[in-house]
């Protein structure tokens, strides 16, 4: 059972990591070491996740100096994972990105995360952060027609980092509370 503070399930992926060959699969074990924010997305070639995928490229280097690497998931195949981010944005792609899409084509990932509606066959927009040991210690899953916050995503993982005690509204820089 998915719970915060125990192991994540493990996964073993397709990617984007290679776009050429699209050979190269993202395991769990790749991300030792580091935070890993993996997250959760319906389909491609549609409205609300390019915004999120987008957001997040951008943040990118944000989430690099915070330890961290970002992993995109949902159960489109590879294949469509690279002609979006081939296809120009102007006709509907998601362009360049600095993170890979993983493909959950089996849907095991998914169904491991707790995020699978199994009647549709898509992801619901989950958003899991990992410590550098693999356990899970963030999750947040909600509706698919809102998109996520990478400015809390960030918060989070800091106030994660610090191993203390974060009020509401933490912010980085604040102190941890004392008991």
């Amino acid at each position: 059972m998915l719970q915060v503070t125990k192991k994540a399930p493990e996964f073993d992926m397709p990617s984007t990591k290679d776009m050429k060959a699209l050979k190269e699969n993202v395991r769990l074990a790749d991300y030792r070491g580091k935070w890993l924010i993996m997250f959760f997305y319906p389909l491609d070639f549609t409205f609300v996740c390019p915004t999120e995928i987008k957001a997040f490229s951008d943040r990118y280097e944000d989430f690099k100096k915070a330890g961290a690497d970002v992993l995109a998931v949902s159960t489109d195949s590879v294949y469509s994972h690279r002609a979006w981010i081939l296809t120009p944005e102007e006709k509907g792609g998601l362009g360049q990105i600095k993170f890979p899409l993983a493909s959950d084509i089996t849907k095991d990932v998914s169904r491991d995360y707790g995020v699978l509606l199994e009647d549709k066959g898509i992801a619901l927009r989950g958003l899991f952060i990992i410590d550098p040991e693999g356990q899970l210690q963030y999750q947040v899953v909600h509706a698919l027609n809102v998109g996520r916050s990478v400015d809390e995503t960030l918060r989070v993982l800091e106030a994660l980092k610090t191993g203390g005690l974060c009020g509401a509204d933490w912010k980085p820089g604040q102190k941890t509370l004392q008991v």
